[in-house]
């Protein structure tokens, strides 16, 4: 039975139970088929080695034999020709594992295609693991959110709180000029905490989805080129609008890696490029900062590789030291929405 079967069955009562579940049996099924079909893979491997190890020795021990009565029908009468029969043996025998694991390739080719598991299997455990990641990277936002709502906008709203209650008491004896300059300072500060706590809620928003995406990827990269610290140049050819979840995905990584090569690359400019081909958006990000970018540095490329993992895409790196690097994403487009991209 083979290592890896297709799906788990148990055999139903009676006879014909039993027959039935015996002939659905894939897994058994292609079990049969490889002993089957092992039997000319492993005569030819078995005649490879033996053939190859036998003469290799016979040959390399030819100076010992080559005299001796039973030797004298074969071709060696002198010393020159046992010597280089010897040295084909020595030839052979170096030969001989390389000739072998040859052989073998057929017998492998029939255990993966035959006892491996089925691209359905592999397929089913593939989407296991990014469903996975998926969720990790769902709990990981949540936490974020939670932290940075919990340790920065809640508490300076609580503080702007406690300032607008401390100007009630104020206000209630404010006939004095004193109180009114501490009513005025107190004021103050309550504004400029309100504005902070305004744009730490726009930037936690803005990080659980832009509000620019709602009018495009082009117009949401268009915005982040714009304020960029680089120089960037961008080239869009998208005929329709994709989905939302690669919409997402694209617009995050552009981010990412635009803020990685204004921060860490010493670029002094940015191209951004932007097609479809092939059922693929292909999202090209390349500067000229010195390079040594890789997926093991840090876990901003990594985390954006899992990003791009949930939905079957795919990242690659190219950053040799002294630059340029560019960064190329594809991710599959399944579905299209209706509306055309923004211009």
């Amino acid at each position: 039975m083979s290592w890896a079967t297709d799906r788990e069955s148990s055999p139903r009562p009676g006879l014909i139970g039993w027959l039935g579940s015996a002939l659905g049996d894939l897994a058994g099924w292609r079990a049969v088929a490889y002993r089957l079909a092992k039997l000319p893979a492993a005569l030819l491997a078995s005649g490879t080695a033996a053939g190859l190890w036998g003469s290799g020795l016979i040959l390399l021990s030819c100076p010992i034999w080559w005299r001796a009565p039973a030797a004298a029908h074969l071709p060696v009468e002198t010393w020159p020709r046992a010597l280089l029969a010897s040295a084909a043996g020595t030839a052979l025998l170096l030969l001989a594992p390389w000739a072998v694991r040859a052989a073998l390739v057929p017998d492998r080719l029939l255990v993966r295609a035959l006892l491996g598991p089925a691209r359905a299997a592999a397929r089913i455990h593939e989407l296991e693991v990014t469903r996975a990641q998926a969720v990790d990277d769902s709990a990981a936002a949540l936490r974020r959110i939670e932290r940075d709502l919990h340790d920065g906008t809640q508490a300076r709203l609580v503080a702007l709180a406690m300032s607008l209650s401390m100007v009630k008491e104020e206000l209630a004896e404010a006939g004095r000029d004193d109180r009114l300059d501490r009513t005025r300072g107190l004021v103050d500060l309550a504004h400029r905490n309100a504005k902070k706590a305004l744009t730490e809620l726009r930037d936690l928003v803005r990080g659980i989805h832009p509000a620019v995406l709602d009018k495009g990827l082009e117009t949401a990269l268009a915005t982040l080129a714009a304020g960029s610290a680089l120089p960037v140049d961008l080239h869009v050819d998208l005929p329709r609008r994709p989905s939302a979840a690669v919409e997402t995905i694209a617009y995050f990584c552009t981010a990412e890696l635009l803020t990685n090569a204004a921060r860490h690359s010493g670029a002094r400019q940015a191209v951004i490029e932007l097609r479809t081909r092939n059922g693929l958006l292909r999202l090209h990000v390349r500067d000229d900062g010195s390079g040594g970018a890789a997926m093991g540095r840090g876990t901003g490329l990594r985390g954006l590789a899992d990003r791009v993992r949930v939905v079957d895409g795919t990242m690659e790196i190219s950053s040799p030291p002294g630059g340029p690097t560019v960064v190329t994403v594809e991710l599959p487009l399944p579905t299209w929405t209706g509306a055309t991209c923004a211009s």
